[in-house]
């Protein structure tokens, strides 16, 4: 049962008729409804204003409003707390979202009657210097462009050097993760239900241009090698640091760290088929 719901707002598309629907349903049912203070004062929510660290805390269901990125966050927010996360999509069609704005009122009737499941979602830490960061996609390490060097990176399982890259990028996806920059770089399409970390160069300049992919167990460090431009490092596409020659970004892999809503809608692989505009080849058609 439903007490109280969290809203996590995508801070520029018109959230309007999707808080007004929560709103109406929380009202008739007397759920409490909460937000973060300037995301409902930005649109004059009816909920009542609380800190971000509150959020997941003392909500049931988190509602995020918006796309990949706004669920991302709401999944970075909810970390470690029993909330589950609903997406919903506004605008664009959001591979991680559930369910579109005209489906939300019924979504919250499932969930307050049990009728839903949740699906566990993995995340990454990256601790690297005096930084530790989690991300529920990837962690990348981009050249940055105009500072000189590519990406040369040696990649080490249980503390032993496995193989180098050199690339524009090297990006640690979770199976999350394994959809986003790491396809577009010719990483596998992974099952959320897996446990394990992607590896992949972005342009490699390497003879070795493959993916690893390490199962959750398995120490996992990459070491910026002497040859190596500065890299930021990016958590879920945020700039959180730099990297030096020499410096070592230590990775572990967070099973079941955030928890999303299932209705039962769509696999995982229907949604992966219509947001990535998956065909068969025409040879076999």
């Amino acid at each position: 049962m439903i007490n109280t719901v969290g809203l996590v707002l995508h801070p520029g598309r018109d959230c309007a008729t999707a808080v007004r629907t929560i709103a109406e349903w929380a009202r008739a049912r007397e759920v409490a409804v909460l937000g973060l203070e300037d995301e409902i004062g930005r649109i004059g929510a009816p909920a009542a204003a609380v800190e971000e660290r509150h959020l997941a805390r003392r909500s049931d269901v988190v509602v995020s409003l918006g796309g990949d990125g706004t669920m991302l966050r709401s999944m970075r927010m909810v970390r470690g707390q029993h909330a589950p996360v609903l997406g919903v999509n506004l605008g664009r069609l959001g591979f991680l979202a559930e369910i579109d704005v005209p489906e939300l009122a019924g979504a919250l009737t499932a969930i307050d009657e049990g009728r839903f499941t949740v699906e566990g979602r993995s995340g990454v830490r990256a601790a690297f210097a005096a930084e530790d960061t989690t991300a529920f996609n990837d962690i990348a390490l981009p050249r940055i462009p105009g500072r000189g060097g590519t990406a040369a990176v040696e990649v080490r399982v249980e503390g032993h050097p496995f193989v180098r890259y050199a690339a524009d990028a090297v990006v640690v996806a979770t199976p999350t993760g394994s959809t986003a920059y790491s396809f577009s770089a010719g990483g596998p399409i992974v099952s959320p239900s897996a446990e394990g970390l992607l590896v992949v160069p972005v342009a490699p300049h390497s003879a070795f241009n493959r993916a690893l992919f390490l199962s959750g167990g398995e120490k996992l460090a990459l070491e910026i090698l002497p040859t190596s431009g500065e890299l930021a490092v990016e958590a879920d596409g945020r700039v959180v640091g730099h990297v030096l020659p020499g410096d070592v970004v230590d990775l572990t892999l967070l099973p079941a760290a955030a928890h999303v809503v299932r209705l039962g809608l769509t696999t995982f692989y229907q949604r992966a088929q219509r947001r990535l505009r998956l065909t068969g080849s025409a040879e076999v058609d």
